[in-house]
């Protein structure tokens, strides 16, 4: 009989042909036969299109290549699917091979390659399916059939063996439950879950699919222990953030289920964050979730005795609660309440706290007429300090006292307010050239001051002039110059605003520039003087004393020009000065005009021009 060089008998030589004495070649040992016969079918069949050709033939060359130790190399070649269609022997071989190298030396040389490589081989041996007929094989090699006894106390054994295996690699490497090969090992016994080509230091495993594995086994807990250890803050936790995105429903669903937990265990803080984080992961609330969420609002904070009620925590809990329930109105009622007693409880020592819990409770409840009133009862203490001085007017809207003199038409604190806020307004408009704007303001300053009826023009410009001197006479400024200069500028906003019958605001004018004109003169330069003088806000003759001032400056600064060289420019002053002390009178008055008959019509002061 002619035998072909695969030791069968007869026929042309072919891919299976040859994959069969392989095989049949190293499950007797023979290894020496079964590398050429690899080697032909590569050289003859290297492009077959046959998939079960491929996965024999890969099979076979990761165990070769792990028969001399390069792992590497088996993992590589080993594929992670379809496994059924090598021969079984062949990968039992390359399971032990794999699981030995895992266990040698307490796990020293092992790598993540071999530990999935092991998982997946023996995930598939160990399927309770058979699909690679395992039971078969060791059928075979007894010589007598495994009864069912054996069989299911051998691969309990064994997979018991393998999980411990695994675990002790797990705590000496330090891997998390996310991580471990343990958690590799029965995702993939569970949903084929390994690929051997993406096993790196990261994981044997997707993280989405160990998460996935942890809740369908009723270990959510040991998952969002690991997940926190991984990312502290489960405040940054969102269905949208890149780090959590592919996560995000199996977490919502451990945290739901945490959550429920910790209600039976009236834990209903920790509960309620739960919640919130699920919530905030995408996992909308069903008829338990939502329950358990109420009954933790109504709870959170207090306790049975009432020795360990925590403000704080209830009102927390109960924002968050609210914001779960938005339509539950026992809720918002709940927490609208406790921002009022607490609001109220520390009105006199922490007026800051207090005041937001007030408008905090407005928001949850616009009509609460308690916390409306909260915030009333701040604002007039405030309105009381400003009147005072013990608090800066600023720090009051006006708004905000209109409001509350709609409420409460007879509070004097905010009339007066408003009163000194609208004089304020009309001081500064009327300062910026806006009259119409000041005047406007000085009505609301006559109404809320008790004034009826309508204003005439005439009285409100007294009033605005009269607002004008007091805040001339009050000024505040930086230095003594700044305060000498504002006091001028209001001054002259009142003179011009002034009828004739007001000549006292002229005069109170006109004693404010020469104050600051001999001010001037003795703390600054001549052409500051001057440039007092050429603001025409004194005409010479009205002062003497003025005039001497200006006339003494332009001298002065004669001088310094002609030091200098600038001969036209002294000569300049000297000629202006020349001209204001001809209008001088023989004994200078405080006030009044020089007789016309010392000054010629046409004559020119020097106001006219800057230099």
């Amino acid at each position: 009989m002619q035998v072909d060089d695969t030791g069968e008998p007869g026929g042309a030589v072919t891919a299976g042909r040859l994959l069969n004495a392989a095989e049949r070649a190293f499950l007797r040992a023979e290894f020496g036969v079964v590398r050429p016969l690899l080697q032909r079918f590569q050289a003859e069949f290297g492009t077959h299109d046959a998939h079960e050709a491929t996965v024999r033939y890969a099979v076979l060359r990761a165990a070769l290549a792990a028969r001399v130790g390069n792992w590497p190399e088996a993992v590589r070649r080993c594929p992670d699917s379809d496994l059924d269609l090598a021969a079984t022997g062949v990968v039992h071989a390359l399971a032990v091979g794999a699981l030995r190298r895992l266990s040698e030396e307490g796990g020293r040389h092992t790598d993540f390659g071999t530990a999935a490589l092991a998982i997946v081989l023996w995930a598939h041996l160990l399927d309770e399916d058979d699909p690679g007929d395992f039971r078969a094989l060791l059928t075979e090699r007894r010589g007598a059939p495994v009864p069912d006894e054996v069989w299911e106390g051998a691969h309990s054994h064994l997979l018991g063996r393998i999980t411990e295996l695994l675990r002790a690699l797990d705590v000496r490497a330090g891997r998390d439950i996310l991580a471990a090969w343990e958690t590799a090992w029965e995702t993939e016994r569970a949903v084929l879950a390994v690929l051997l080509s993406d096993a790196g230091p990261d994981g044997l495993i997707p993280l989405e699919e160990a998460a996935r594995h942890l809740v369908s086994r009723d270990r959510g807990e040991a998952l969002l222990d690991a997940y926190t250890a991984r990312h502290p803050d489960p405040a940054t936790w969102t269905a949208d953030s890149p780090d959590h995105r592919a996560c995000a429903d199996v977490l919502a669903q451990a945290l739901a289920e945490r959550g429920q937990g910790r209600v039976r265990a009236k834990k209903w803080s920790e509960a309620l964050a739960d919640f919130s984080t699920a919530a905030r992961l995408g996992h909308p609330l069903g008829p338990g979730d939502r329950a358990a969420v109420l009954r933790a609002g109504k709870n959170v904070g207090r306790s049975r005795t009432g020795r360990d009620y925590s403000p704080v925590t209830r009102i927390q809990g109960l924002e968050m609660a609210q914001a779960l329930l938005p339509e539950d109105g026992s809720l918002a009622a709940e927490l609208t309440a406790e921002l009022v007693r607490q609001g109220r409880k520390v009105f006199g020592t922490d007026p800051r706290q207090s005041r937001n819990r007030f408008a905090r409770a407005l928001v949850v409840s616009p009509d609460d007429r308690d916390a409306r009133s909260g915030l009333d009862d701040h604002l007039r203490a405030d309105l009381r300090q400003a009147l005072d001085g013990a608090e800066p007017r600023d720090r009051i809207r006006a708004v905000a006292v209109l409001d509350l003199l709609q409420r409460d038409p007879d509070c004097a604190s905010a009339r007066e307010w408003l009163r000194g806020h609208y004089a304020e307004q009309a001081v500064v408009a009327a300062s910026d050239g806006r009259t119409a704007t000041a005047r406007s303001a000085v009505r609301d300053v006559i109404h809320y001051d008790g004034g009826e009826g309508p204003c005439e023009e005439e009285r409100i410009d007294n009033v605005l002039v009269d607002l004008l001197i007091d805040a001339a006479r009050v000024t505040e400024a930086e230095s003594a110059r700044a305060g000498m200069e504002r006091r001028v500028d209001l001054l002259s906003t009142a003179a011009d605003i002034a009828g004739p019958t007001r000549g006292d605001v002229r005069e109170e004018r006109d004693a404010a520039v020469l104050d600051l004109a001999e001010h001037l003169e003795a703390t600054a330069s001549p052409s500051d003087v001057i440039g007092l003088f050429l603001r025409d806000l004194m005409r010479t003759g009205v002062s003497a004393r003025f005039d001497r001032t200006v006339k003494a400056a332009y001298l002065r600064r004669a001088e310094t020009r002609a030091e200098e060289g600038d001969f036209g420019g002294a000569q300049h002053d000297r000629a202006c000065a020349e001209r204001i002390g001809t209008g001088l009178p023989d004994q200078g008055l405080l006030f009044g005009t020089v007789p016309r008959s010392r000054r010629h019509p046409r004559h020119d002061s020097g106001q006219g021009a800057l230099f």
